[in-house]
Order: C-alpha cells, then sequence, then structure tokens
C-alpha cells in the first residue's frame, strides 16, 4: 500500500481534535509538524481538511498542477483525492469526540504513529465547540448536563493516552468567566492531574496579523517534567487595513457567483508579506448572498451613515417602513460595516445564517466567502467544501491560520530544545 511518507527529519508529530476546516492545523503543517489525525464531526470541514492536505502533498511532491486542475473544475474531488494516499486521506475522521468513539480514535491514532514512522505525539491540539462558552451562548445552558461543557475531558482523556510533550487549547474568552469561573476553574484542575502544568492567555488576532479584532483565549500545556513557561509570541506591530485585502477582487452584485477568477489589481504589500495571493493566479469561491429588496436598501443606509459619518446605526435608527422586527430596545446592533480603513470587527459562524452584520464597506451586499476567508486570514488557495453556508460557518469558527503558524513556530523552537 502507498503511504504518505510526510515525516520529514526532526518533524514533529501532532494530532487536531474538533479540528474544523483546519485553521489552527494549517499553521502548525506551515511550521513542519506532521499531522497523524484530525477528528472532526461536520462533514463539509472533513472534505476541506482532505483537499488542504491534498494541496500540501501535491505541492511537495511537484503535482501542484492537479490541485489547480481541481479548483478550476477541470477534475472532480473523487479525482484529486485519486492522487493521493490512503492513509493520508484516512488520517480525517469524520467523528463525533464521544465516550462509544475513543477506543476507534485510539485505534487510527497508534495505525498511523506506525505508519508513519514516529514513536510518540509531540503535540495535541484543538477547541471544543465554543457556543457554550461564548457570552451570546450562556442563556439556557445546563452546565450540569449539557454534553458540550464536557468536552474538555475527552480531549484530556486522549490527552492521558498519549502524553505528549505540550498541548493548545484554543477557546473564546468566555471560557474564563462561564459559570462564574468555575468551568475553567475545573479544566484547570483537571489536567493538572493528568501531569500538566497549565496557562493561558488572551490574544488579539491583530497581534498576529490577522486583519479582524478578534479575541482567542489560547491555553498552553505542558508536562510538569518538562518545566516550560507558556511562549512569548512576537506581536505585529505594522498596520494594515482592510482595504489591503479586498482591492482585488470583482466587484459583485448580491447573489453573484464567481467560482474562478481574474485579480484585476496587483497584490498589495500585505497580500505578499502574508502570502494571501500563494501559487495561484487566480482567486476562487468569490461567491455573495442574494438579498431581498428591504435589506438592500438598510444596507445603504447603514454603509452611508458609517461611511460618511463614521457612525454606528443601531436598529431603532432606521425608518419604521424599513424595521422587520418589534424589538427596538435590546439587539440594537444588528447591522454593521465591515470597517475598509481599520481593522474588521470579529467573524464569527453566524454569518452563514446572514450577512447583516459583515456588509461590504463599498458594495451594497453582505462580504463574499473569499473576502472573509481573507479577512481570517486563509490564503487564496485555500478551498472550502460544500454550499455556501457549510464555507462560511467553517471560516467563522476557524482559527486565522496567520496566527496559529506563530504559536507553531514559538512551540516548536521550544519542542526542539526540550
Amino acid at each position: 500500500m502507498k503511504t504518505a511518507n510526510l515525516k520529514r527529519k526532526n518533524s514533529l508529530s501532532y494530532i487536531d481534535l474538533f479540528a474544523g476546516a483546519g485553521g489552527l492545523s494549517e499553521g502548525f503543517i506551515r511550521n513542519g509538524f506532521e499531522p497523524i489525525i484530525h477528528v472532526e464531526m461536520n462533514v463539509d470541514a472533513c472534505y476541506t481538511l482532505k483537499t488542504r492536505l491534498a494541496y500540501h502533498y501535491l505541492k511537495d511532491n511537484n503535482q501542484l498542477d492537479i490541485y489547480v486542475s481541481y479548483l478550476k473544475g477541470e477534475i472532480s474531488r473523487a479525482n484529486l483525492y485519486e492522487n493521493l494516499p490512503t492513509d493520508l486521506l484516512d488520517s480525517i475522521l469524520n467523528l463525533k469526540i464521544d465516550e462509544g468513539n475513543l477506543k476507534y480514535i485510539y485505534k487510527q491514532i497508534d495505525k498511523n504513529l506506525k505508519l508513519r514512522k514516529f514513536k510518540k505525539v509531540d503535540l495535541l491540539i484543538g477547541g471544543p465547540p465554543c457556543q457554550a462558552y461564548s457570552l451570546i451562548g450562556r442563556h439556557g445552558i445546563d452546565w450540569d448536563n449539557d454534553e458540550r461543557v464536557k468536552l474538555y475531558k475527552l480531549y484530556g482523556k486522549i490527552l492521558a493516552k498519549y502524553k505528549p510533550s505540550m498541548f493548545v487549547f484554543e477557546n473564546v474568552p468566555g471560557i474564563v468567566s462561564a459559570n462564574k469561573g468555575e468551568y475553567f476553574n475545573d479544566l484547570r484542575n483537571y489536567y493538572d492531574k493528568l501531569g500538566y502544568d497549565v496557562d493561558y492567555q488572551i490574544l488579539k488576532a491583530e497581534e498576529f496579523g490577522v486583519l479582524q479584532s478578534r479575541r482567542r483565549v489560547i491555553i498552553i500545556g505542558s508536562l510538569k517534567t518538562k518545566k516550560l513557561a507558556y511562549p512569548e509570541f512576537p506581536k505585529e506591530i505594522e498596520r494594515y487595513t482592510v482595504a489591503d485585502i479586498f482591492h482585488d477582487l470583482e466587484v459583485l452584485k448580491p447573489g453573484d457567483s464567481i467560482s474562478v477568477g481574474k485579480y484585476k489589481k496587483q497584490a498589495s504589500e500585505y497580500q505578499i508579506k502574508y502570502n494571501v495571493r500563494n501559487v495561484l493566479d487566480f482567486y476562487t469561491q468569490h461567491i455573495s448572498r442574494p438579498h431581498n429588496i428591504n435589506d438592500l436598501a438598510i444596507y445603504k443606509i447603514v454603509q452611508d451613515k458609517w461611511n460618511n459619518e463614521n457612525h454606528r446605526l443601531k436598529y431603532n435608527d432606521l425608518p419604521n417602513r424599513l424595521r422587520t422586527q418589534n424589538n427596538v430596545s435590546s439587539f440594537l446592533d444588528r447591522f454593521k460595516v465591515v470597517d475598509m480603513n481599520g481593522l474588521s470587527h470579529t467573524l464569527v459562524a453566524h454569518i452563514a445564517k446572514d450577512g447583516h452584520y459583515y456588509i461590504h464597506p463599498t458594495q451594497v451586499r453582505s462580504i463574499s466567502v473569499r473576502e472573509a476567508a481573507r479577512l481570517q486570514s486563509f490564503p487564496d488557495d485555500y478551498f472550502f467544501e460544500g454550499s455556501r453556508t457549510a464555507a462560511f460557518t467553517q471560516i467563522g469558527n476557524a482559527v486565522p491560520p496567520l496566527m496559529s503558524a506563530v504559536l507553531a513556530k514559538k512551540i516548536k523552537e521550544i519542542l526542539w530544545v526540550k
């Protein structure tokens, strides 16, 4: 059987749990880490992970033309995957992480460790679904019985099984104060009992080059025997704006879709520095959702207020004829323009439901799939499988690859020393 044989000299192995579309994993692959297993319950995200592994494998083997043919629609996804080793495809597990699936997950991890000639797992990464910990999602949460708030223990069982030198646990800042802080204290105590020193910081994505105001809790644990300190991450001080990533895409009307498009302007300094326009001379998935007449009228008013007066319009400021909701005393921040001359506000998975909170700064529509991906720092060679809605969900839930790449580089330095 042909195997991936991805192991490079001095490479480090890792497992990615709750992998999503691979934003966290991407940074580690870029820094020479070798994925043993990605576990993700969403089927579209799993196909995205497979397609991204196809990109890396084909690029490493000087066969990127096959990947390009797939993006251009010249070959099917099945044709693309035919060019990949079976064990590489099998390393993506489309499974829910629960007690019933743990034995199978262990079996696949052990199998791939042997195939890739690794003696152990060096690192565990992942971020359990964060809805239960977010400020928005706390209402109605049963802290004693909701299975989502116990996922850290399943993460911990895999941690205890393989005892990697370090782990990275990513989540929303709300996890720290959820259930009056008791939940986070339980989490830290649990990992402490497993033999790990645990620390965390709330990191700002914009300090890693991401053009988005985004806060993330990054919990890092290391085996107590290693005596490792929480890494100090370098901060990006140059300031770019959303204009640096929106300028070269074709103008869209609501409902327009460009599957494969040519850049209309030269790459910006930002795009060159951060490899947004990487190995391709085209972009994909510039897809805009349709909007009704009422929403378009609202978008135009909200845009004018922001662009001309630098004012964020509230729902109760709208003319009565445009209001479709009776509630004008709460949730007033329902429509928001992405700031072209600064950072975007935080991109979340709700963008899959509607685009009201992510209105394009100059075109009367919500942002496209490719624009959302760029705000999350995904390069243009990153392809999201599934429908438009599925792509938005994956992007909104992702860890920005620019952020994960900095984390990975620093963790790699630490693990090589130790």
